[in-house]
C-alpha cells in the first residue's frame, strides 16, 4: 500500500533513485589508489571496473524501460533498486579484483532503473511545461549527488577504508527499494501496458532506433554530457596527478560541476512555458560554448591550478542542464505509447558513450589537461551539430 505523494516528495524520490548511477561512479573514485594497494591491481585494472559498470549499464538500460512498460513502473523500481543494494555488498565483500569486476557488473545491471524509468514516471503525469517543470526539478535535487558522493567516498574511505563506500550503497539502495514501495504510486495503468514478445519488441526497438528525429535528439543529449562526463572518468588522474591535490580534493571538480548543474536546472525550470523548447536549447548551447572557449584557452596557455582549471567545467554543466530536459522531452514525445522503451533507448546511447569513453577516449586524453579540454570541445561540437541536423529535419529554425 502506498501513500499519496505530494509534488516536491514525488522530485526527491525521483532524484534519489536517478543518483544511484551517480552514487556508484562518483563515490569510490578516490578510493582507487586504496583498492589498488589491498587487492594488488593495476591501475588499469582497478580503471575496469569502471569500465565494466558502464558496460553493463548501458546494456541494460535497454532493457529496464521494456520491463516498466509491461509490468509497471514500480514494480521494476523496487526489484532492481534492491537488486542493486545486493550486488553492492558482494563488492564490499569482494576478496580480488576478478570479484569486485563482477559486483560491479550486477551494480551496472541494476543501477540504471532510476534514471530510465524515473524519466518514464515524470511523462506519465505531465506533458509540456509541466513535464519540464518537473523534469528539472529532478535534475536539480540529482545534482547533488555528484558533489556529494566523492565527499562521502572521500570520509568513509578514510575513516573505514574502501570497503565502507561499498557497504553505503548496499545501504542506500535497499532504502531506496523501501521508499519506492512505502511511496510511488504506479503510474501506468493496466490497460497501457506492452507485451514482452520478442517480436513485439523487436519491432518497437527498430521504430525507436529507426527514427531519425529521435537519434539525433538522444545522440546530442549523450554527446554534450559525455564532454562533462569525461572529467568525471578522468578525475583520479586530473585532480591527484594535474591538479596535485590529495583524496579531498575532489570537491574542486564536483563543487563548480554541481552547482552549474543545479543553476542551469533552475533556469531550465523558471524558462518552462515562457520560452520555447528550442530557445531554451539554444540558450544551453551558447553557454556550453563559453565553457568550451574559457577551458580551451586556460588549458593551453596556464599551468593546472585551481580554481581557474575547474570554473569552466561549472559553466558547461549549467548549459548542460538548460538544455537536456527539453531536449529529453522532445525525444520522449515522439512515442507517446512506449515511453518506457524509448527512454531506455535514450539512456543506453548515453551510458553506451559514456563505456566508450572510460575504455578509450579518457584514457588516451587524460594525460594533459588540454587533452581533457579538446575533448570536452569535440564532444560538444558533435552534439551541436546533431541539434543542428535535427533542426533541419524537423524543419524549425
Amino acid at each position: 500500500m502506498t501513500r499519496e505523494i505530494t509534488h516536491a516528495r514525488l522530485a526527491s524520490l525521483l532524484a534519489a533513485l536517478s543518483a544511484i548511477g551517480p552514487f556508484a561512479i562518483d563515490a569510490y573514485l578516490p578510493a582507487f589508489p586504496a583498492i589498488r594497494a589491498e587487492l594488488g591491481a593495476t591501475q588499469l585494472e582497478v580503471q575496469q571496473t569502471l569500465t565494466v559498470y558502464m558496460a553493463a549499464l548501458a546494456l541494460m538500460v535497454l532493457w529496464h524501460g521494456a520491463f516498466a512498460d509491461r509490468f509497471g513502473r514500480r514494480r521494476v523500481l523496487i526489484g532492481l533498486t534492491g537488486l542493486f543494494g545486493l550486488a553492492s555488498l558482494m563488492c564490499a565483500l569482494a576478496p580480488s579484483i576478478e570479484w569486485l569486476w563482477l559486483g560491479r557488473a550486477l551494480q551496472g545491471v541494476s543501477g540504471g532503473a532510476g534514471i530510465v524509468v524515473g524519466r518514464a514516471v515524470v511523462r506519465d503525469l505531465h506533458e509540456g511545461p509541466q513535464a519540464q517543470r518537473l523534469m528539472s526539478r529532478v535534475m536539480l535535487i540529482f545534482a547533488l549527488a555528484p558533489a556529494l558522493a566523492p565527499l562521502l567516498g572521500a570520509g568513509l574511505l578514510a575513516v573505514a577504508g574502501w570497503r565502507a563506500i561499498f557497504v553505503f550503497l548496499a545501504v542506500f539502495g535497499l532504502a531506496l527499494a523501501w521508499a519506492t514501495w512505502r511511496f510511488l504510486p504506479e503510474t501506468l495503468a493496466e490497460g497501457e501496458r506492452q507485451p514482452l514478445h520478442p517480436l513485439h519488441l523487436l519491432r518497437g526497438y527498430r521504430a525507436i532506433f529507426g527514427n531519425p528525429a529521435f537519434m539525433l535528439l538522444a545522440l546530442g543529449v549523450a554527446l554534450n554530457f559525455n564532454g562533462f562526463f569525461l572529467y568525471v572518468l578522468s578525475a583520479p588522474v586530473f585532480i591527484l596527478d594535474h591538479l596535485g591535490l590529495g583524496s579531498g580534493g575532489f570537491v574542486w571538480l564536483f563543487g563548480p560541476a554541481v552547482a552549474g548543474m543545479m543553476i542551469g536546472s533552475v533556469l531550465s525550470e523558471r524558462l518552462a512555458g515562457r520560452w520555447s523548447s528550442l530557445r531554451t536549447v539554444g540558450l544551453g548551447f551558447v553557454l556550453m560554448f563559453a565553457a568550451v572557449v574559457i577551458n580551451t584557452a586556460v588549458s593551453g596557455l596556464l599551468a593546472p591550478a585551481v580554481p581557474l582549471s575547474v570554473l569552466p567545467i561549472g559553466l558547461f554543466s549549467c548549459g548542460m542542464a538548460v538544455a537536456m530536459p527539453s531536449m529529453s522531452l522532445l525525444g520522449l514525445e515522439l512515442f507517446p505509447d512506449r515511453r518506457g522503451m524509448a527512454s531506455s533507448c535514450q539512456s543506453f546511447l548515453q551510458i553506451g558513450l559514456n563505456a566508450v569513453s572510460s575504455a578509450v577516449a579518457a584514457p588516451l586524453l587524460w594525460s594533459s589537461t588540454l587533452g581533457l579540454a579538446s575533448g570536452m570541445a569535440m564532444f560538444a561540437a558533435l552534439g551541436v551539430s546533431a541539434w543542428l541536423a535535427w533542426l533541419r529535419l524537423d524543419g524549425r529554425r
